[in-house]
């Protein structure tokens, strides 16, 4: 992926007003993978005072979206899945996004979201359609 193509997907994700408003910055991608980061405040925080399963979902789900999306075609997510590992109130969460498979009409995901001393906060998996459109 050269640094044209690379800033394409990123000035594309830009038009991400979720991800946005809750402050998901993006750290890299390359072909089939992305980082993003959530710096976690008070906004992020459930009633019993831990990080929102949809804050920790939609950080990952952003990194999937760029992971899927980095070949240069659109893809729409078909399915996700997340099993949330361990609690945190603070700090920075990342999540990785890593390609497992991909053909022309389908590929899937796995995501790890990750607290500041790398412990495993939750798993992401989600599937994507790939149409047959490129990125505007």
């Amino acid at each position: 992926m050269n640094q044209i193509e690379m800033e394409k997907i990123t000035t594309f994700f830009k038009k991400d007003r979720f991800a946005a408003h809750n402050d998901i910055t993006l750290l890299e991608l390359s072909p089939g993978y992305a980082k993003a980061s959530l710096t976690i405040e008070d906004k992020h925080l459930n009633g019993v005072g831990i990080t929102h399963g949809g804050a920790i979902f939609t950080l990952a789900d952003l990194a999937f979206a760029v992971a899927s999306n980095s070949h240069g075609t659109v893809a729409v997510g078909v399915s996700a899945t997340i099993s949330y590992l361990k609690a945190t109130s603070q700090g920075t969460l990342t999540a990785e996004a890593r390609e497992v498979a991909l053909n022309a009409k389908l590929a899937t995901y796995q995501v790890d979201v990750r607290d500041e001393s790398c412990a495993l906060v939750a798993v992401f998996q989600g599937t994507v359609y790939r149409k047959k459109v490129t990125l505007d």
